[in-house]
């Protein structure tokens, strides 16, 4: 696939609602799961899970953030987490300009007037 293809792709995917990106990822998951020649119930049995949430999952009929991580895990696949939620960089050259915030405010001393 060219990078435009892969672009256009990208840009299809932000146009999808919650419930449409389910069944994408889903599909996703069912292609993922049968390239490394494995059926639902032993995907599901490597995952710890029943064969009805893996189902619901690759429906796009609901399903839980753990059984999505399970899923991902058994069908040795974790990497795709990175991109998913990329860790966020830190720029050093961005930290020293910054000023530096002040660790404490100090309330200004009262003007006494001597006796």
């Amino acid at each position: 696939m060219s990078i435009t293809g892969i672009i256009v792709r990208m840009a299809s995917l932000a146009f999808l609602t919650p419930e449409e990106l389910q069944l994408a990822l889903g599909e996703r998951l069912r292609r993922l799961r049968l390239s490394r020649n494995l059926d639902q119930r032993t995907t599901a049995e490597k995952a710890g899970l029943s064969e009805k949430a893996l189902r619901n999952l690759e429906t796009g009929r609901g399903s839980t953030v753990e059984s999505l991580l399970r899923v991902l895990k058994a069908l040795d696949s974790l990497d795709g987490l990175d991109a998913l939620a990329p860790e966020a960089s830190v720029d050093p050259l961005a930290l020293l300009r910054q000023s530096k915030a002040p660790r404490r405010v100090r309330r200004p001393r009262s003007s006494r007037k001597p006796d």
